[in-house]
């Protein structure tokens, strides 16, 4: 579901961050905005225990500026005003929504449930409120910065990447969503109205930029792709020193779609294609794929599957790549993982019905709720309760609750100011 009222702004722009969210519970909130001593030496303590969460400035000191009181949540906040630049921002506890649309208690099990795409309807016959209600409140989650929000530090900036385009429909026309991933989370989605260059550089660039307001200079070491080759020209003219990686993945399926009737000759050439990616050595890689393209070349198969097992022996070079790369994505398992979850959601709400913007919103709201939600119970077992892709990739969560954790982590739009 997405709404149909009209909206001029198809580019959005980032606002202007100017609310921190800090970990506060309901009666050590009210105590603060009760004793300015209280609130001064809070506010330092959290800013000492996490400076990523405020402007840089704070560190010059800041005087008190007044209250704001929400009327529909009967909630007082305070605004600082630093005193290096006069540059104002107000406190907003972890345990309330942005825009105050509701406390975090009442929300978060609905904004859950989305997690596995339960239609707004649901949660409204299962929540209270009305489906329009959910759907803004989800939308709104994509605001923040994806990368600024998931990565804390800019140690932490993956050296290694995938990218692909997921395909997907608005208002019954083609679009995509240029996705970014790395340690299971999702770091880019946009969406963009063609597989061209310049759209998907326009969609990627999204990622870049975000990244860069990290690190000023980053750029990953490695993407893993397929073989469209705008995806490959939009990367390079991003990050013009990124090597390429092809998908070996890829060219095994595409093997594999071209003998499904052939068991025998199946189960054959998957045996031995893995055993040439499985080589430790680039030599050895190079060795294996000679044997390989030996042994296919004489045999008798179908035409079709012997030119896609030559086809992979002929991209040698671009495979052995990622011998100089430990660490890189050989294959797009980690990415065709993440992209199953986004083809379940969008499938689940039939693709997109309104702007454009509204539709990046979307799909940047499903990133985030991926990178923050809690893994299930077998998967806590090996990371420890209430672990989740965010707390895997940083080290630490900020609440126990995910998206407090959420709330906190996307202080100041996730933009560092």
């Amino acid at each position: 579901m997405e709404s149909s009222s009209p909206n001029k702004r198809e580019t959005r722009r980032p606002r202007k961050p100017k609310s921190l969210c800090l970990p506060f519970e309901t009666g050590e909130y009210q105590s603060c905005m009760e004793d300015h001593a209280h609130c001064r030496e809070y506010i330092m303590e959290r800013y000492e225990a996490a400076p990523e969460l405020f402007p840089a400035a704070l560190s010059e000191g800041f005087t008190f500026n007044g209250f704001i009181h929400s009327k529909k949540q009967d909630l007082t906040q305070r605004r600082i005003k630093l005193n290096a630049n006069d540059e104002q921002y107000q406190i907003r506890p972890s345990f309330m929504m942005p825009y105050m649309i509701g406390p975090i208690q009442q929300v978060e099990k609905a904004l859950y449930f989305r997690r596995w795409g339960v239609p707004f309807e649901a949660l409204a016959y299962g929540f209270g409120r009305n489906p329009m209600y959910w759907y803004r409140a989800y939308v709104s989650l994509g605001r923040p910065s994806l990368v600024g929000t998931t990565i804390k530090t800019a140690d932490r900036l993956p050296a290694h990447v995938l990218a692909d385009e997921k395909h997907s429909r608005r208002r019954g026309h083609k679009v995509y969503i240029p996705t970014t991933v790395a340690q299971e989370c999702i770091l880019g989605a946009e969406v963009v109205e063609s597989a061209g260059e310049e759209d998907l550089k326009k969609g990627y660039q999204v990622f870049r930029d975000e990244a860069r307001a990290l690190q000023a200079d980053y750029t990953p070491d490695t993407v893993n792709t397929d073989g469209w080759a705008p995806t490959h020209n939009a990367w390079k003219a991003l990050f013009p020193l990124i090597t390429i990686l092809l998908c070996f993945l890829h060219f095994v399926l595409s093997i594999k779609n071209r003998c499904r009737s052939d068991k025998g000759l199946l189960s054959l050439l998957q045996d031995k294609v893995w055993a040439v990616y499985h080589a430790e050595t680039r030599a050895s890689f190079a060795q294996r794929l000679r044997r390989l393209r030996e042994w296919v070349t004489p045999t008798q198969m179908a035409t079709t599957v012997k030119e896609k097992v030559l086809d992979l022996c002929a991209h040698a070079a671009d495979f052995k790549k990622a011998y100089a790369h430990p660490g890189a994505y050989r294959t797009s398992n980690a990415l065709d993982r993440l992209m199953d979850y986004q083809d379940r959601l969008l499938y689940s709400m039939q693709y997109f019905h309104s702007t454009k913007e509204s539709a990046s919103l979307y799909v940047r709201a499903m990133a985030l709720v991926w990178n923050f939600h809690p893994y299930g119970q077998k998967t806590q077992d090996k990371y420890g309760p209430r672990a989740s892709p965010f707390q895997q990739l940083n080290g630490f969560r900020y609440h126990d609750n995910w998206l407090e954790n959420m709330m906190i982590a996307a202080s100041m739009n996730g933009r560092k100011a």
